[in-house]
């Protein structure tokens, strides 16, 4: 059935624009009377202006949660029994979003027009990464599609939850920093010049504390917008400088290297690469197509390089455990796993035990560093606090003690 994109308004005189399906155009108008809608334009999108369609958005219409939502959802109705397309309409008529129901409507045209569903979802590549289209198109060629979907759900969950649980350890400290930051830059810039300002006609010497405060308070008046300006200027070099794969490269490599924030970097990304490698693995993508896929989701290009060249070793023949075994970069936890896999034939079971330990030890690992992080910041900024006052309550001791 041909595909339609109209333009209508509806009941209270807003535009919405959208794709049905239809015989023709007259019986397109004919639903969107019945929908309540006054169409305005109605006319035949090509499968190539569909694909281009679903992805013309400014910004993605599915959010990481969002996604998987709608993974769970798709994977509850095949697995009752619901043909794809039918399972496609009622997501279509539930979205609540204007976008997303017009990409599930240019999903299922194109199944209707004879492509597979991995293939449809390779229409909006924005949208669907690769490895979720190689996830169900595995499912598709096992017949397993349901299951399959539910194990990409089950994987898009955990990955949510793991960033989420990282967010969370680091977003009390930065609060704590900024606000600290904050106080220390009016104090210095305001309190303490106004403070000084009554003791400069005694001519009697100062404390010394009070004398560094001021020289700090002098420098961050008179050279603070041009400190701003080149930590500004120094980050958009290293933006830019992160562009050049060599560079970017390296500095991952080095942050790798930093002794805490080094090591839950590579457990994150080893938690992710496992992860997704057991999922493709366990859909019965072939190994060597799964390892690619699971390098391209890490962030680390360091790491990526690492599983590339395992790519290649096991392309050459060799186990996979002994090729992320020669990865000194890969946690051993890893390697461990994989071998064990290999030597029982559960693969996919040993990969993702790997993935869960690994993301438990990171979560845990965060939450011992946001909680070490915490009592420290505070401490820090009641020292910073407690010179300021000093320096502005010193004069006044001194002052007290003149006038005896």
């Amino acid at each position: 059935m041909p595909a339609y994109r109209f333009e209508a308004l509806d009941a209270a005189g807003k535009s919405t624009t959208g794709l049905l399906e239809a015989d023709n155009a007259k019986a397109a108008r004919a639903q969107l009377r019945a929908q309540a809608l006054v169409p305005l334009a109605v006319s035949p999108v090509a499968a190539g202006d569909a694909a281009r369609g679903a992805v013309r958005f400014s910004r993605r219409v599915f959010t990481a949660t969002s996604l998987a939502v709608w993974t769970r959802q798709l994977a509850g109705l095949v697995s009752s029994g619901l043909p794809l397309e039918r399972a496609l309409t009622a997501l279509a008529d539930e979205a609540e979003d204007p976008r997303q129901r017009e990409l599930v409507a240019h999903l299922k045209s194109e199944v209707n027009a004879g492509s597979t569903f991995a293939r449809a979802l390779a229409s909006a590549p924005r949208e669907f990464d690769e490895v979720y289209r190689a996830v169900v198109a595995a499912g598709e060629q096992s017949g397993a599609l349901g299951q399959v979907l539910e194990r990409l759900a089950d994987d898009l969950e955990a990955r949510q939850a793991l960033k989420a649980k990282l967010v969370g350890a680091t977003l009390y400290p930065a609060i704590v920093s900024l606000i600290a930051v904050v106080i220390v830059v009016f104090l210095v810039t305001y309190v303490v010049p106004q403070v000084a300002s009554v003791f400069a006609s005694s001519k009697r010497a100062l404390p010394l504390l009070t004398v560094a405060m001021l020289a700090v308070s002098d420098f961050v008046r008179g050279w603070g917008w041009l400190v701003a300006f080149a930590l500004a200027g120094g980050a958009a070099t290293l933006a830019l400088a992160l562009r050049n794969a060599v560079f970017r490269e390296r500095f991952d490599a080095a942050w790798l290297a930093l002794p805490l924030v080094g090591r839950l970097a590579r457990g994150y990304n080893a938690a992710r690469f496992a992860g997704t490698l057991a999922m493709l693995a366990g859909a019965g993508v072939p190994i060597l197509k799964a390892l690619q896929a699971a390098a391209e989701t890490l962030a680390n290009r360091a790491l990526r390089a690492d599983a590339m060249d395992a790519l290649v070793q096991v392309r050459e023949g060799a186990p996979l455990a002994a090729a992320l075994a020669a990865k000194k970069r890969f946690p051993g936890l890893l390697a461990m796993f994989a071998r064990l896999g290999e030597q029982t034939g559960t693969l996919p079971k040993m990969l993702q035990r790997a993935a869960d330990q690994q993301s438990a030890e990171v979560q845990r690992r965060a939450m011992a560093l946001a909680t070490l992080l915490e009592p420290l910041l505070i401490v820090a900024m009641g020292v910073v606090v407690m010179l300021i006052v000093l320096a502005v309550l010193l004069p006044i001791i001194q002052l007290n003690t003149w006038v005896r």
